[in-house]
């Protein structure tokens, strides 16, 4: 787990943002891209699930003959 140390800007007494350190970030941003790529990927495998599929060994039969 990243363990975040934000800064908290407020208004009217009200958190409005919040600031991390850039180190933070980039930790953050990069989690957010491995997750969203995990998405992609199960969506992927979801939508192949029933297309016809070959054993590796028959497919390199096939590529060398």
């Amino acid at each position: 787990m990243i363990e975040l140390h934000p800064e908290f800007l407020t208004k009217n007494g009200q958190k409005e943002f919040a600031v991390l350190p850039y180190e933070e970030f980039l930790k953050v941003q990069e989690l957010l891209e491995d997750l969203e790529d995990l998405r992609d990927l199960r969506e992927a495998k979801q939508a192949g699930k029933d297309s016809p599929s070959i054993l590796l060994s028959d497919a390199k039969k096939i590529l060398i003959s």
